[in-house]
């Protein structure tokens, strides 16, 4: 048997050329000779393959590829050469191997309007996720020996005790940034003392349960996310279910509860701690006493804006919890879902919380309470 395979080219006594095919036509020695064969022109009404000693898939496919380009006869086949060429005949396809590209005019409009379906396909799995977690509840609320208040205990310190660090920070600096930009605004017009006002009501109302909000999401939002994710693709959550234990009562509803509950903490403590942030600025460089400016706070600042931001507060944290939890529950297939689910998660939240906080403006200045 040769070791590599070759070929050559014959007239035949029809008048006719001929390739001959010979050696092994096998998928270790195909790789040289395949681009040979490809570079052949001319009429060639018949492909040998008498002296073909072995030949596989691979073999097959080029000799009936080649045949099919020029329009030629394949002869001289073994019985096994024969079944390779019948198998890879009948599979064949002359379709084109990427779909035509649409001109940007047709283009745009159906990827507008794919967006727009998996948007609202999205919608409805949402709908429905939020329906199992309320038949959820009331399972547990019928059986509350089935709450797991340590599995809740354990979200709960995730959620808000470790967050208490970045949180406290992020707001200390925001309530420096507001009071220092606020008061250089402020002195144009003889009137620094009203950055009381400014730090004050901006923290309380907005900032402090918004900017608390957006970094939850960033930080428990993902991670309710990747962690359901990764119990999903190890088929711990399969597990869960095969032995009669419901994953929306063991995972979803801890970490949910967990986020409606700490958010109004979190948020009263980031608009706090904005607020000592803003009376070191205005102790050091406006000569507004410390305490002074503490007790202002209090003057100045209705208590309605405290309540609007605790009021807004476990809704964030419901949209977080349900954000992070619907994506990782929808994990599916490999890894790289993990990510990008994670990723979907934090943005969806984020633009709900955002968008929320929208309507929630609009609804309590038509309540008077702007």
């Amino acid at each position: 048997m040769s070791g590599r395979a070759e070929f050559t080219l014959e007239e035949h006594g029809e008048g006719g050329t001929s390739l001959t095919l010979f050696g092994p036509y096998l998928v270790s020695t195909i790789g040289e000779i395949d681009r040979e064969l490809r570079k052949i022109g001319g009429d060639i009404d018949r492909v040998d393959l008498s002296g073909v000693d072995a030949i596989d898939t691979v073999g097959a496919w080029v000799a009936c590829n080649f045949a099919a380009r020029h329009n030629a006869e394949i002869t001289g086949a073994s019985e096994r050469a024969q079944r390779l060429l019948d198998a890879v005949e009948s599979a064949g396809n002359d379709a084109n191997i990427a779909a035509e590209r649409l001109p940007f005019w047709t283009r745009i409009p159906v990827h507008v309007g794919g967006l727009t379906i998996q948007f609202f396909f999205g919608v409805l799995g949402v709908i429905g996720f939020f329906g199992q977690i309320l038949m959820a509840s009331g399972s547990l609320i019928r059986h509350p020996s089935r709450f797991r208040g340590k599995a809740l205990v354990r979200q709960l310190e995730l959620v808000g005790v470790s967050a208490l660090p970045i949180v406290g920070l992020m707001s200390f600096l925001i309530g420096i940034v507001i009071a220092q930009q606020g008061a250089v605004q402020l002195q144009q017009f003889g009137a620094e003392t009203l950055t009381v006002n400014l730090v004050g009501r901006i923290t309380l109302r907005e900032l402090g349960v918004l900017m608390t909000a957006i970094m939850i999401a960033g930080r428990s939002g993902s991670a309710f996310a990747a962690q359901i994710g990764t119990m999903k693709l190890t088929e711990e959550v399969d597990a869960m279910r095969t032995i009669g234990i419901s994953p929306i009562e063991a995972l979803v509803i801890p970490r949910i509860l967990a986020s409606v509950l700490m958010m109004p903490l979190l948020g009263f403590y980031a608009a706090a701690v904005a607020i000592v942030g803003g009376a070191v600025v205005a102790d050091l460089a406006l000569d507004i006493p410390f305490l002074t400016f503490l007790s202002r706070i209090k003057e100045v600042v209705p208590t309605y804006d405290l309540w609007v931001g605790l009021i807004k507060a476990p809704f964030f944290g419901l949209i977080i919890g349900m954000a992070g939890c619907y994506n990782g529950m929808q994990v599916k297939g490999n890894s790289e879902q993990v990510g990008r689910r994670t990723t979907q998660a934090v943005v969806s939240a984020i633009f709900m919380v955002i968008v929320l906080d929208a309507f929630f403006a609009v609804f309590f200045t038509e309540m008077g309470w702007g």
